[in-house]
């Protein structure tokens, strides 16, 4: 019998399951920490909202050229661990709007939390596999998964519309059975917030979420009508403010009507920051840590 994320936090905050299904209590520290002293110790020059809003101090010549050995194409080998691709596997999913390529890493079931990212125009499931690129921000985030129990996929969306919108409920669908209605989270990038938009009007799909993050997406106007805004589903946005695709305003604007509604969302803002900043320094741990709470 499958369990919604729904009892599952019941039973895990209850102590009835396993030990090891107290991953997405309310406990602040779910994930164990990794690298956090290269990843998360950026600077905060401002917060509001309760600590809902962060604005964080963000410089090219620091967290770009600082941080990789060639500026945006390899990072410096202390941010990475390779020995996560030993966990790492391709695969092809039956799924009911058809077959979907993807790159999975950690288990193939009975995982703790899953997390499934969709990247951005031209991209594929090899973009969120990259060890090397974007600071190292995604070796992170497999090394993560893998050792907290989860699994992370990367999928190759074939399309931003309806027809890559079905795609995704089904592996999100597939992800909640394999894993027993364990905690899944939906992160999407750029024109891959079209995915978590379209996700959000799915009332079956949003049942199986415990959140959504959103790195440098599309605003979404009817995100405050939606599915996902009636279930108060927790959304963190991470942005930059000198995006130039998606105008950080817009996005901020969406943030504060949902959170005047009650919603549990968040907000992290790149100081300086370009469209391709939040995919570099987006704080996976803090942010994981907060969505499976």
């Amino acid at each position: 019998m499958q369990m919604s994320t729904a009892h599952f936090r019941t039973a895990a905050i209850s102590g009835v399951l396993f030990p090891f299904l107290f991953l997405a209590n309310v406990h602040a520290e779910a994930l164990a920490p990794y690298k956090d002293d290269l990843f998360s110790g950026q600077n905060v020059l401002e917060t509001s909202d309760g600590g809902d809003f962060t604005r964080i101090d963000y410089d090219e010549m620091r967290d770009i050229n600082g941080r990789d050995s060639i500026p945006e194409r390899r990072v410096k080998d202390l941010y990475v661990s390779l020995k996560v691709r030993r966990a790492q596997e391709n695969q092809t999913l039956p799924l009911a709007a058809g077959p979907l390529d993807v790159a999975r890493v950690g288990k193939d079931g009975g995982q703790a939390f899953t997390v499934i990212f969709i990247h951005g125009r031209g991209g594929d499931r090899r973009l969120g596999m990259n060890d090397i690129t974007f600071g190292g921000n995604f070796n992170r985030l497999k090394n993560l998964a893998a050792n907290n129990g989860g699994t992370y996929y990367a999928p190759s969306v074939h399309s931003f519309d309806e027809t890559g919108v079905a795609e995704i409920a089904g592996l999100i669908d597939h992800a909640s059975a394999q894993s027993g209605g364990r905690p899944v989270v939906l992160a999407c990038a750029s024109m891959g917030s079209f995915i978590c938009w379209g996700m959000s009007r799915d009332a079956k799909a949003v049942s199986h979420l415990s959140g959504m993050a959103i790195l440098g997406g599309a605003p979404d106007p009817e995100l405050p009508k939606s599915a996902a805004a009636k279930a108060k589903l927790p959304i963190w946005f991470t942005h930059g403010s000198r995006d130039s695709v998606y105008a950080a305003d817009d996005q901020i604007a969406i943030y504060r009507t949902l959170r005047k509604a009650g919603q549990p969302v968040r907000f992290t803002l790149y100081e300086t920051g370009s469209h391709g900043t939040p995919v570099r320094m987006s704080d996976w741990r803090t942010i994981l840590n907060w969505l499976l709470q």
